[in-house]
């Protein structure tokens, strides 16, 4: 049985971030409520028509966790940063079968410079009500999949300290720590570690 807790976070030196796991009450997605049954979700690149559901997904960790490090929430342009950091790049929008964002993830470079052209960051967020039902996983295989088309061998994730959900769930992805900045992150005054994990795909 899928034991995911949830999602993700965001990677200092960038606007965008990897996976980590925080636990969320549903109560904030009260409209999520024709969707429970994980066979119905479908996959699929994130597309223009994704921006209003995306950015509010990501605005709820802003507000109610330290998943998303903006300390504000970000307006609706902020959706072309998330393009321009997965081009040419997979990504995957989670969508019920009324078209409903179930949660929406992508791969990006680690590097810009060609010499990690085989190297990607991955990130991801899921609506708190849809967390371990196993979509997260399934989201998390279709971005490696499709990664490992492109030739991208090393998959890394930045996960906050404060996350031990999140740091299990990569580790039964096939994640190992690989490194550890210390005291580099601090949100709503609470100062975090970043924990590297790596998989070789």
């Amino acid at each position: 049985m899928p034991e995911e807790d949830l999602i993700l976070v965001f990677n200092p030196h960038s606007p965008l971030n990897s996976l980590d796991t925080i636990l969320f009450s549903a109560h904030t997605f009260k409209d999520w409520n024709t969707m429970t049954v994980l066979s119905e979700i479908t996959l699929s690149s994130i597309s223009e028509s994704d921006r209003k559901s995306v950015v509010d997904l990501f605005n709820y960790y802003i507000e109610n966790s330290y998943a998303a490090y903006p300390e504000q929430k970000v307006p609706y342009e902020f959706f072309s940063l998330f393009l321009d950091a997965s081009r040419n790049y997979p990504s995957v929008v989670a969508r019920g079968s009324e078209g409903t964002v179930a949660g929406f993830g992508l791969l990006r470079p680690h590097n810009p410079m060609a010499a990690f052209r085989h190297t990607a960051e991955v990130t991801y967020f899921l609506r708190p009500e849809m967390t371990r039902k196993g979509l997260g996983t399934r989201m998390f295989e279709y971005l490696e999949t499709a990664g490992r088309k492109q030739e991208i061998t090393s998959l890394l994730a930045s996960i906050s300290s404060l996350n031990d959900g999140s740091i299990r769930f990569h580790t039964r992805q096939g994640f190992t720590e690989c490194g550890r900045f210390l005291s580099v992150g601090m949100k709503k005054g609470v100062v975090f570690d970043m924990v590297w994990m790596q998989k070789f795909i």
